[in-house]
């Protein structure tokens, strides 16, 4: 029987109760008094602990806890901090989202991984930093919305370096009962369950509650005794094992997080889901109300769709999840038929073509046709999905494909400096952190007097060069390095030098070595003792890439050598800690992906509000941020066939800007040793980055656009006891029959012979519409100036109305508008039908178009 615990903690009366609250919540990880209440405590131990507070104060030895309670001013500061996580949590302000009849638009955020802080170590990178983000600004918008997530006993894996560079992964322990955690039990004192099959083995799942700000997250862990023990450990590692284990994770999150909350009484009006991971609580919403709410399947799926949101991030097909009907079949088929699905239908939901046997499961697919609206994460990689997934609207056009962007954003607060944020005090004002999606707050970043800017940013790059030199001295330290490189280390880097950073995923487009590609003149750039340049790198590969693995190892085995030896860095084990360090001390940020691979990337923003310059190719996001003077560009935002020869013109490119305007600027200094136009630079970069790319606009766009018009359409659906949703259904059976019998018939312009650029000519277009009513359709042309190739240089589209909108039965019905001719030469146009329904979800709209 194996040994039972139980944490025993100091005695918590008085000022310490004041710290166990708290540290219960992650409030604290985004306010800097919080954080220094705890390494006040203990510096020492609060590194040790990964920032874990609940750990520093279990870990206190008794002089230093007597110490701190006769510390009046510590008591004093204790309570101060206690009162303003009360005042936060209590404050009861509405998110003001402009709505003429208020909706509960509660939602519940479905995502793989969540980071929000080191101590809670359930992420991997971009993508779960983001939805902790997400959660941090749903909690200062006092947002109505829960997170749900997996509890990851071993985390995401520790990365150490072997002596020539290699990448090893390594799982310590976490211990679960010191995590700032709680467990969910019931009234009796129960832990509260839910139940999923997998493959016919019953599975039983716990649930905990992380408490971030005033969101709560709810994690789901299966390390139980009642439990197999090759089950026990399915959410043991985030990323870890095989296929499989995917599919296992991913039944748990969609299918076992919807049974989760309605245990805990939580019913959500709009589920967001986070990537395609979470898909399969569509297939368990339709299920419940199905089962449990009488209503047939076509009404379950229509219901479901209408209250689901989904975040897609990938712009590969190589990086969504795909599972073969093999693996399928054990898992759902009577999961399935219990419903009353048939099993080659449920399988053709997550096909682009259901017809085709081979093709696999893909998970984006279902989550792409079952819900009612889907975004990119920036406005490029909104064009990049359309393409990637124009297969699932066949009769749509590319361009028409319903993926619209929500460019990404970050939570500026978790990631500047505490020397910053007083500045930022100083100058925008103090509730600027409270509002920082309000441009006029930011236009005050010009009045920061430069030698205040300067030196502020100073100080982070030397605490980043102090970090850097200390963690890369344990680093060789644990590798069994000598005393001499040990020592050497401690050394490396310059406090005063031109800093450039480079810390993402390593992954083979993210391009981490395209800075070497010339090694001689990098040296030269480097190697210049009037104006001195560094580089550190950080960045973990995927545990099954080997290719990304190579490039940390050619990296670290070049960096070894004169004359990068001490000018360029790499520091082990990225995570959030380290991230902090390098964007608020980093002059320059890097970035180098082969465009348009990188969705978004959001490490620029967060060096951004640091005041750090990024320097980028022009993908993700900073195809929309750069602006000519708020940093720079590598390139023109060209695509190349020729990926070698890209790589030649990049680097080039990123080497004349390092050497002609990059180093110029930052070493042109003035008598009084300022770099003023540098600094004039980084005013403009944080005035024009910070009010648009941060998470309280992004998630404001996410209410607006996605969660307040779903939460309507789930309401409405459910009216006079669903008969307004039995209606849409009828509705959709009657159009679907009926479609291939409506036709254009003929398509006139009037005032052709006479058409002047400035002046309209109106379009009429004669429909069939198979009995159907002009109102049940939308009718449009569109048009524009068209190049040689016979493709529209412009698209406009123009709305086309009924000329009579209660025609004879069976009669043809024509449609008429007048569409304005911006430009000169050769103008084309068609005219486009597709259906309407008020209660039709926006991603429903393009499945069926007819042109002529």
């Amino acid at each position: 029987m194996p040994i039972r615990k139980y944490v025993v903690v100091p005695p918590m009366e008085g000022m310490l109760e004041d710290l166990r609250e708290i540290s219960a919540n992650l409030w604290f990880s985004w306010n800097p008094e919080a954080v220094e209440l705890f390494v006040h405590l203990d510096e020492v131990l609060w590194e040790q602990a990964n920032h874990n507070p609940q750990q520093v104060l279990i870990g206190l030895s008794s002089s230093r806890l007597n110490e701190i309670r006769a510390d009046e001013g510590y008591r004093s500061y204790a309570e101060k901090v206690r009162q303003r996580l009360r005042t936060y949590m209590k404050r009861q302000k509405p998110y003001e989202y402009r709505l003429d009849q208020p909706v509960d638009f509660t939602t519940a955020y479905f995502s793989l991984e969540f980071g929000i802080t080191e101590c809670l170590p359930i992420y991997s990178g971009g993508l779960g930093v983001l939805a902790g983000d997400h959660l941090k600004s749903a909690s200062d918008l006092n947002l109505p919305l829960v997170g749900v997530g997996l509890m990851y006993e071993e985390g995401y894996f520790h990365q150490r370096l072997t002596h020539d560079g290699w990448q090893q992964e390594v799982y310590p322990p976490i211990e679960m009962d010191t995590l700032p955690v709680e467990r969910q039990i019931d009234a009796s004192g129960n832990p509260i369950l839910v139940h999923v099959d997998l493959a016919g083995e019953p599975l039983a799942i716990r649930i905990f509650k992380a408490t971030v700000g005033r969101v709560p997250l709810y994690l789901l862990d299966t390390d139980m005794p009642e439990n197999p023990p090759h089950l026990r450990k399915v959410t043991a590692r985030l990323y870890g094992g095989d296929l499989e284990m995917r599919i296992r994770q991913e039944m748990i999150l969609g299918i076992g997080g919807r049974r989760a909350l309605r245990a805990l009484g939580i019913e959500p009006s709009v589920y967001h889901l986070n990537e395609g991971h979470a898909a399969f609580t569509l297939i368990e919403g339709i299920r419940h109300f199905v089962e449990e709410k009488g209503l047939s399947l076509e009404e379950a799926t229509e219901v479901v769709t209408s209250q689901s949101v989904l975040t897609i991030h990938t712009p590969v097909p190589a990086g969504v999840d795909v599972f073969p009907r093999h693996l399928m079949e054990p898992y759902f088929r009577n999961f399935i038929q219990d419903m009353g699905m048939d099993f080659d239908y449920f399988m053709g939901l997550g096909k682009t073509n259901p017809k085709n046997l081979a093709e696999g499961f893909c998970m984006p697919v279902l989550g792409l046709k079952l819900t009612s609206r889907t975004n990119g994460v920036s406005k490029l990689h909104a064009q990049v999905a359309r393409k990637m997934w124009r297969e699932v609207w066949r009769r749509a056009e590319v361009a028409d494909v319903p993926i619209v962007p929500v460019t990404n954003g970050v939570h500026i607060p978790s990631y500047i400096s505490r020397d910053l944020a007083k500045l930022y005090d100083r100058y925008l004002g103090p509730g600027w952190n409270e509002d920082p999606d309000n441009e006029k707050i930011w236009t005050r970043a010009i009045q920061i007097p430069d030698v205040e800017l300067w030196r502020t940013h100073e100080r982070s790059r030397s605490r980043l060069v102090h970090f850097a030199r200390s963690r890369l001295a344990r680093q060789l330290q644990n590798r069994g390095a000598s005393p001499q490189e040990i020592d050497r280390a401690k050394a490396v880097l310059d406090p005063e030098a031109l800093t450039v950073c480079f810390a993402r995923r390593f992954a083979t487009y993210k391009r981490a070595n395209l800075l070497f590609k010339d090694p001689q003149r990098l040296a030269a750039i480097l190697d210049d003792a009037q104006r001195p340049v560094q580089v550190l790198f950080a960045g973990k590969a995927h545990p099954a890439d080997d290719l990304g693995k190579e490039l940390i190892r050619s990296i670290v085995e070049m960096i070894k050598e004169e004359p990068f030896r001490g000018r360029i860095v790499f520091l082990e084990d990225y995570d959030l800690r380290v991230a902090r360090h390098m964007v608020q001390g980093a002059d320059v940020w890097l970035n180098t992906p082969r465009r348009p691979l990188e969705a978004c990337g959001t490490s620029g923003m967060k060096a951004a509000a640091n005041g750090a310059l990024n320097l980028s190719i022009l993908d993700g996001w900073w195809d929309e941020g750069y602006l000519g003077d708020n940093g720079w560009a590598i390139g023109s935002g060209e695509e190349y066939q020729d990926t070698a020869y890209q790589d030649e013109i990049e680097s080039r490119a990123l080497y004349d800007l390092l050497e002609e305007s990059v180093k110029p600027i930052f070493f042109e200094r003035g008598v009084d040793d300022l770099p003023r136009n540098w600094t004039r630079m980084m005013k403009r970069c944080i005035r024009t980055v910070c009010p648009v790319f941060n998470s309280h606009r992004m998630v404001s766009d996410y209410v607006e656009t996605c969660y307040v018009p779903s939460a309507q359409n789930f309401r409405q659906l459910q009216a006079d006891e669903y008969k307004v949703l039995r209606d849409i259904v009828a509705w959709k059976k009657s159009l679907r029959a009926d479609w291939t019998k409506l036709a254009v018939l003929d398509l006139e312009v009037k005032g052709g012979k006479e058409a002047v650029q400035g002046k309209e000519v109106e379009i009429v277009a004669t429909l069939n519409t198979a009995g159907h009513s002009p109102d049940e359709l939308t009718v449009e042309v569109v048009h524009g100036p068209l190049d040689l190739w016979e493709n529209f240089k412009v698209r406009y589209i123009t709305s086309l109305s009924p000329v009579n909108s209660s025609p004879e039965p069976g009669a043809p019905v024509d449609f008429s508008g007048l569409i304005h001719l911006e430009q000169t030469g050769l103008y084309g146009y068609e005219v486009r039908v597709t259906p309407y329904h008020p209660n039709l979800s926006f991603s429903h709209r393009f499945y069926y178009v007819h042109r002529g």
